[in-house]
C-alpha cells in the first residue's frame, strides 16, 4: 500500500506554530513581492477569499473580516518542511519516505498489513502535529494516485474523516472514483481534462474503465498508461531513487520596485547566478552554458504599466562548471551588455542549460583551483543551508539590495536566526 502524507494549509499553518493568537483566525501568505494568494487557512476559505487571485483584489474582503497576511517565509517553510519529513522517516524509514514537495510526502507501507494501515496513519497523524505542530491529512491506497484521491476526500470533510482516509477495499475505491471528476485526478491537467469531459469521460470510474491501448493514443503514450493502470489499483508510478536531474535550471525574480541602475541590475542577475548555482550542486551537475533575461516596464496609459519586451543573451562556457565565481562573471556581463539607459526593468533572471554530471568534468592539471573551488562552494552551501538564507554570498550580488522583491508582511524566520527567536511572555 501506499500512503500519501499532506500538511494542511501549510504556509499558513506554519506562520501559526509561533503565533497562538492566530488560532481559529483566518489566515493567507502571499507570492513573492506580495502578489497573489498562495495560501489560505481553512478559515479564510470559509470566508470567501481565492486562491491565486491578486491580493489587491481580495484586499476589502480581507481587511473587513481582519484576515492576518504574511509574506512568503520560505526559511521558516523549508525548515518547518524539514522537520515534517523527519518525523515521517523515523517513523516509517528513510528509505521508504518519497518527498514529494515541500508540504507532500509518499510513503510506502508493503511492510504493514491492512489491518495495521488505520493504527499507523493515526499515530503518524497524531505525531507530527505533536512534534511540529504541523497538521495534516492522510490518504492511503494501492497506488500513488489512489492514495491521492483518498488524501484529497479526506481533507474535503476533516471533521467527519479525521484527515486519514483508507481505501481498503474495492467497494471503497470503486464508489470514489464514481464521484471524483476527471480534472480532480493528480496528473491530469486542464487541456487533457477538457478532451476527456468532451468525449463523454467525465469521472475517474469512467477513465480506469477505457482501455490501455485507447489511453496510450489519446492520453500522452505511457503516462495515460500508467494513469489507467493505477486508478485500476495497479502501481505504475515507482518510488524515485535520486533526486529529478534537471537539463536546465533557471532563477527569476521580480523586483521590489523598478530599476534603472546598472548596479542594481548587475546585483540582481548576480544573485540569481548565484542562487542558480546552488541548485546546480544540488544535483551534483555541471552547466555549459548560462544566459541572462531582462524585462523591462512600458507605460500604458495614465498610471499603468506592462511587461515590456524581453532581451537576453546566451554564453557557452569553455568548461561545464558549477562554481559560482565562474557563472557569476558571465552573467553579469551579459547584464551590462544587454542594458539600456534610460529603461526601466521589471524582471531579470538566469538561466544553465547544457547540464551534465559533475563528475564527467576533465580536470585540468594547469588549473589546480577547481579542486579548492568546489571545496568553498561545499562550505559556503552548508553555512547557507544550515541558516536557511544566504548569509554568506559574493561581493557582486550587493549588500543593501533596493531592489530585492517586497515583502511588506515579512514574519520572523524563528527555527533559523537567534536574533529572530520566538518571544515567550
Amino acid at each position: 500500500m501506499k500512503a500519501i502524507v499532506d500538511c494542511n494549509s501549510f504556509y499558513c499553518s506554519c506562520e501559526k506554530v509561533f503565533q497562538p493568537s492566530l488560532h481559529n483566525q483566518p489566515v493567507v501568505v502571499l507570492s513573492n513581492n506580495d502578489g497573489c494568494i498562495i495560501s489560505r487557512s481553512d478559515e479564510a476559505k470559509q470566508l470567501g477569499v481565492g486562491m491565486a487571485g491578486p491580493y489587491f483584489l481580495a484586499r476589502p474582503l480581507i481587511e473587513k473580516h481582519n484576515v492576518a497576511v504574511f509574506s512568503s517565509n520560505y526559511n521558516l517553510y523549508g525548515d518547518m518542511s524539514w522537520r515534517v519529513m523527519d518525523v515521517l522517516k523515523q517513523t516509517v524509514g528513510a528509505e521508504n519516505v518519497e518527498v514529494y514537495s515541500v508540504d507532500e510526502a509518499f510513503l510506502h507501507l508493503e511492510q504493514y498489513t491492512t489491518g495495521q494501515l488505520q493504527t499507523l496513519s493515526e499515530y503518524l497523524r497524531d505525531t507530527v502535529e505533536q512534534w511540529t505542530s504541523i497538521r495534516v491529512s492522510i490518504g492511503v491506497g494501492p497506488t500513488k494516485t489512489l492514495a491521492k484521491i483518498a488524501n484529497r476526500m479526506a481533507k474535503q470533510d476533516k471533521q467527519r474523516s479525521q484527515c486519514i482516509l483508507l481505501f481498503d477495499t474495492d467497494e471503497k475505491i470503486r464508489e470514489a472514483l464514481k464521484i471524483t471528476r476527471v480534472r480532480e485526478i493528480w496528473g491530469v491537467g486542464s487541456r487533457y481534462a477538457d478532451k476527456l469531459e468532451q468525449r463523454g469521460i467525465r469521472t475517474a470510474w469512467d477513465l480506469q474503465n477505457l482501455s490501455e491501448e485507447w489511453a496510450r493514443k489519446n492520453l500522452g503514450g505511457v503516462v495515460g498508461v500508467r494513469l489507467i493502470k493505477e486508478l485500476r489499483g495497479e502501481p505504475a508510478i515507482e518510488m524515485k531513487d535520486a533526486l529529478e536531474t534537471k537539463k536546465m535550471i533557471a532563477t527569476t525574480r521580480m523586483f521590489g520596485c523598478t530599476v534603472t541602475e546598472l548596479k542594481d541590475l548587475k546585483e540582481a542577475v548576480a544573485t540569481y547566478a548565484a542562487r542558480a548555482a546552488e541548485k546546480l550542486r544540488r544535483q551534483n551537475g555541471a552547466a555549459a552554458m548560462i544566459s541572462t533575461f531582462l524585462v523591462s516596464q512600458e507605460k500604458i496609459d495614465g498610471p499603468r504599466f506592462r511587461h515590456g519586451p524581453t532581451t537576453s543573451a546566451c554564453t557557452t562556457l569553455l568548461q561545464p562548471t558549477a562554481l559560482t565565481n565562474e557563472l557569476i562573471k558571465p552573467a553579469v556581463r551579459m547584464a551590462e551588455q544587454l542594458f539600456v539607459p534610460g529603461k526601466k526593468y521589471k524582471k531579470a533572471g538566469v538561466i544553465l542549460s547544457g547540464i551534465v554530471p559533475d563528475s564527467s568534468i576533465q580536470s585540468n592539471l594547469f588549473e589546480p583551483t577547481q579542486s579548492i573551488g568546489r571545496f568553498l562552494m561545499e562550505q559556503i552551501d552548508n553555512i547557507n543551508f544550515s541558516m536557511r538564507g544566504d548569509v554568506v554570498k559574493f561581493a557582486a550580488s550587493g549588500t543593501k539590495r533596493d531592489w530585492k522583491m517586497r515583502q511588506a508582511f515579512h514574519s520572523p524566520r524563528y527555527t533559523t536566526r537567534w536574533d529572530e527567536l520566538c518571544k515567550v511572555r
